[in-house]
């Protein structure tokens, strides 16, 4: 299974600010430029300060339709990343009806939307995304992500064959193609896929997570628990691996530890079992 952190991810979702500054004064410069980087994410320490450099931007350049566009879609990211979706989505609305051409608050919005459970909004949203930008990978991987809910799965990888095909040497697009493979029972192509994310990113935790559920689905335990054991070592909380491993250890007899692993997996995620029950797993 993919890592839950890929899942509905604002990929590439800021948009850089550059900002002409010749006619104000050395101060005022400074300002701007401390506001344009904390509103571009200079500062990750938490979503608040590119939040308060968004936000002091768009009161300070009011005429500037270009800026204004880029800093409530970018603020709009830090209210997601905080679980404020509505926030977010006035943002996104904003940055929209400024600029209709721009393709990244269409994604972030589908994104906010997903988050809320409202799909139908999320994949108009990535619909038009694509339909400004038909290269827009992030969107494409967003409409994918959809599609599998919706279990679309021709329809999601045709997205993940598109995205495969525009970025051949990201390890992300390969490790989502092969979940998605994966789920029809593809599982030749889904290790293959899994494999060349490996080999592009050694340490590319949601691919050995996706090759575990591929082993899953083939019946090979062994080989599924140890890709889990090496998705656990990167990320010890991993509920996916965690869950996946403790299947995997009832399917080999050992019931106590399955058990430990799966009660440890729904600590965390607690509708685990029935995704993966979706998923052909029961």
């Amino acid at each position: 299974m993919r890592c839950d952190a890929f899942r509905g991810a604002l990929y590439g979702a800021a948009s850089i600010l550059m900002l002409s500054l010749l006619a104000t004064s050395a101060a005022a410069q400074d300002s701007v430029l401390s506001n344009v980087d904390l509103c571009n994410g200079k500062d990750r320490s938490s979503p608040e300060p590119q939040i308060r450099g968004c936000s002091e931007l768009i009161k300070s350049e009011g005429d500037n339709t270009q800026v204004l566009a880029i800093a409530y879609n970018n603020r709009g990211n830090a209210y997601t990343s905080q679980g404020q979706y509505d926030l977010a989505i006035q943002d996104y609305d904003k940055s929209i009806n400024l600029d209709p051409t721009y393709a990244k608050p269409l994604n972030n919005r589908g994104v906010a939307y997903r988050r809320k459970g409202e799909l139908e909004l999320a994949i108009k949203d990535f619909d038009a995304a694509i339909k400004l930008d038909p290269n827009y990978i992030d969107a494409l991987i967003n409409r994918a992500e959809i599609r599998e809910q919706q279990s679309d799965h021709s329809g999601a990888l045709k997205d993940l064959d598109e995205a495969v095909k525009l970025q051949p040497k990201t390890d992300m697009v390969w490790n989502e193609r092969c979940w998605a493979r994966a789920i029809v029972g593809d599982v030749q192509g889904a290790l293959d896929d899994c494999n060349e994310a490996i080999r592009l990113q050694p340490k590319a935790v949601a691919a050995f997570d996706s090759r575990g559920f591929a082993y899953l689905k083939s019946g090979q335990w062994d080989l599924a628990i140890s890709d889990f054991n090496a998705a656990l070592r990167l990320d010890p909380k991993l509920p996916s691996a965690l869950y996946g491993r403790g299947f995997a250890k009832q399917k080999k007899g050992d019931a106590a530890g399955g058990k430990s692993d799966i009660a440890a997996a729904q600590a965390i995620k607690q509708d685990i079992a029935a995704e993966y029950a979706g998923y052909g797993l029961r």
